[in-house]
């Protein structure tokens, strides 16, 4: 064991973890120069695409160092997004050690300090590294001044590399066997390991991930899960090197897989405690704390008779994104769906995507919305992520909405610029203060629901991609909330029902009429897309008909041979409105859900 190390690679998104982590497989020749490709833990098409980590991935690096001596070093590439913190908290358990990297341009930003005390509160030893030396506009004494100022850390022992070129990467492997402990635990001990991680194989039944921390699981052994209590014969266990090594045996330390027939798939739980049947270990192993989910939408397939796939394909996703929460819903618009729950709009976007790729599902997705508390006239309090399950208002004592406090890092020239996207978003300014003479730390109070849609986006664009943004929820709030409804030729549509703050209620409603009336097809007769609270219409666009030109046979003569016939359309086209039902591409249902008019 004393030659095993477990560490994980945590930073803010784009400070350089996959390169790195892809330097430190080049360096240790676990792939052949001919099968490298960049980005070789990134194994998801839509991962290479954004050039963004989602799923933190395992490898086993084998390594000798400068004395001669042989380790075994399991590394976890981590993703830096905010909506993937969950999966950064879950790869650091089974660490030991976490390298914390710093981009020597931009410094320490928002998300490099969440890391920094995730990786704290697990008890992790760490160890700074300064990445993108080679960069013209790398600053490094400045960036050891924050590692001191911000992060608290001993900015000499921070490793200086360019994982674009590779310097500096043998420092870290030596950093990692000299600095790093070495794992703990008893080999001899009743089998204890935790489950941190899972996928389908269709041909081999679900691959769990696990971290060992007792005794000893080899191929034929009978464990036990101990939440639920299902039985199963280990078929392989092994190593990640990349592809899957099967091993005799893993022993306390050590970080791997094990395949076992699971069927099943929600037997296997993220921070499940395995254990042998006949030899369990005292108690289950802590796993994580449950995540919250703080945006909601309804998926729904796009024909209904892809209701049974979509449940097979969510349950199959569910296993490999422990954070995904779910349970059956129903429209009237659309049919049998899911209402799901996601850490964020980036989470949800993956999600889709992941369902429309993997399981070649065709979606339609509702508006976004976040959890309400609503406090009845009767005292009775109903917490309400869903805009259908809205109760009459004149019943409505009061609303709360959940606040987030909201930590932005930005130069200080676009101070004024972040301050008034804030103020615009309802936020309420609590404090600034200045980290280093010219970066700025602003705290903010704001709405999560203000948040949800592009605040992101739009904090990227008025600092020109400078400010970072990280953000955790505190409390509920004293809210005016309304429903707005989108009415299509004087029907309700469920599926496009917002819950806004009064505020906003005119412009969101707007801006999904105009968003409608672009996607919805043009029709033989006129159709009105109306914003409504309550009976109250609050905006509206018109779709005007296509018009077949009735009188192109009338050439000459009296006018009122045209009138007469022009007046037979008009009827003919009340009529057909009457029973014209209209139909909403699935574009129509996405096309709400951009706030950008570009």
């Amino acid at each position: 064991m004393k030659n095993i190390r477990n560490f994980s690679i945590i930073a803010h998104i784009d400070h350089g973890k996959s390169t790195l982590s892809d330097r430190l497989i080049q360096a240790t020749d676990i792939v052949s120069e001919r099968d490298f490709q960049d980005q070789i833990l990134d194994n998801m098409d839509i991962e290479r695409e954004r050039g963004i980590t989602i799923k933190s991935q395992t490898v086993c690096l084998p390594y000798t160092d400068k004395k001669g001596d042989e380790y075994s070093l399991n590394l976890i590439d981590t993703p830096g997004h905010v909506d993937f913190s969950y999966e950064v908290s879950r790869a650091l358990a089974s660490c030991e050690g976490a390298f914390l990297l710093i981009d020597a341009s931009q410094g320490v930003e928002a998300q490099t300090l969440a890391n920094l005390y995730l990786a704290l509160d697990h008890n992790l030893e760490i160890i700074p590294v300064i990445n993108k030396i080679d960069l013209p506009s790398a600053d490094i004494e400045r960036t050891r001044e924050q590692i001191a100022d911000d992060l608290g850390l001993d900015p000499e022992t921070a490793i200086l590399t360019s994982a674009k070129t590779g310097k500096g990467v043998e420092d870290i492997l030596e950093a990692a066997v000299r600095l790093l402990p070495p794992p703990e635990g008893d080999p001899d001990a009743p089998l204890k390991a935790l489950i941190f991680d899972s996928h389908y194989d269709p041909f081999r039944g679900t691959i769990v991930h696990f971290r060992v921390f007792d005794g000893r699981i080899r191929p034929g052994d009978t464990i036990t899960f101990m939440s639920n209590n299902a039985s199963y014969k280990v078929e392989e266990v092994g190593i990640f090197r990349i592809i899957r090594v099967p091993q005799k045996e893993l022993a306390a330390g050590q970080v791997g897989y094990m395949i076992a027939g699971i069927k099943t798939v929600s037997d296997t739980r993220c921070g499940d405690t395995v254990t042998h049947k006949k030899q369990p270990c005292a108690s289950p192993k802590s796993g994580f704390r449950d995540t919250k989910p703080v945006v909601f939408s309804s998926i729904y397939p796009v024909a209904s008779d892809d209701y049974e796939e979509l449940a097979a394909a969510i349950e199959k996703l569910k296993l490999n994104d422990a954070s995904l929460i779910y349970e059956k819903d129903t429209s009237v618009a659309l049919g049998f769906g899911f209402r799901c729950g996601f850490l964020g709009l980036l989470h949800l976007d993956v999600v889709q995507e992941r369902l429309e790729r993997e399981y070649d599902l065709s979606l339609i997705l509702t508006a976004p919305s976040v959890r309400y508390e609503i406090t009845m006239n009767d005292g009775e309090v109903m917490i309400i992520d869903n805009p259908a399950l809205y109760p009459d208002p004149t019943r409505i004592q009061s609303t709360r909405e959940p606040f987030i406090r909201a930590a932005i890092i930005v130069p200080d020239r676009y101070m004024g610029a972040v301050m008034s996207l804030c103020m615009e978003r309802r936020g309420i300014s609590k404090n600034y203060q200045y980290l280093t003479s010219e970066r700025l730390e602003m705290i903010f109070e704001m709405p999560l629901a203000e948040v949800i849609y592009d605040f992101y986006d739009k904090l990227k664009s008025v600092t020109q991609g400078y400010g970072s943004f990280d953000y955790e929820i505190t409390d509920y709030r004293e809210t005016d909330l309304v429903k707005l409804d989108i009415l299509i030729n004087g029907e309700k549509v469920d599926a496009l029902a917002q819950l806004v703050h009064r505020e906003r209620a005119v412009e969101r409603g707007r801006m999904a009429c105009d968003k409608l009336k672009e996607e919805i097809p043009r029709q033989m007769f006129k159709i009105a897309i109306q914003g409504t609270i309550g009976a109250k219409i609050i905006s509206r666009s018109t779709i005007s008909p296509f018009r077949k030109d009735v009188t192109a046979k009338c050439y000459g003569g009296d006018i009122s041979r045209k009138r007469k016939l022009l007046e037979k359309q008009k009827k003919g086209k009340k009529r057909m409105k009457m029973v014209g039902q209209v139909m909403i591409p699935q574009a129509a249902f996405l096309s709400v859900l951009k706030t950008d008019n570009d």
